[in-house]
């Protein structure tokens, strides 16, 4: 006869415990969902935690310094054309002669 599922559950439970599992859970927005799917496209992977384990098993292998480098969060550069930063120059020299022109 088999085991009702709490039994099983439970046993699952006990079994997880003693190897030391611990689950990880975090929330995350469309643009890095689409990121882990191209991802476990790359790697032929079908389940998202058996991308992210190869992902950090490997990323840990690079070792301390390699690694660093890919943990650095993306930074975005942003440039001005001349034609904004000149207007941008322009409100600034008008909002600061309507204040100096309210405090005389």
């Amino acid at each position: 006869m088999a085991k009702p599922q709490k039994e099983r559950d439970q046993a699952t439970a006990q079994r997880r415990k003693a190897a030391g599992e611990e689950e990880l859970r975090h929330r995350v927005r469309p643009g890095i969902l689409a990121i882990l799917a191209e991802l476990m496209e790359w790697g032929d992977h079908t389940e998202r935690t058996e991308c992210l384990q190869t992902l950090l098993l490997n990323v840990h292998a690079l070792g301390r310094d390699q690694a660093a480098a890919l943990l650095q969060p993306p930074r975005h550069e942003i440039r001005l054309s001349e034609t904004v930063a000149r207007q941008l120059y322009q409100q600034g020299a008008e909002q600061a002669g309507c204040l100096d022109r309210q405090e005389h």
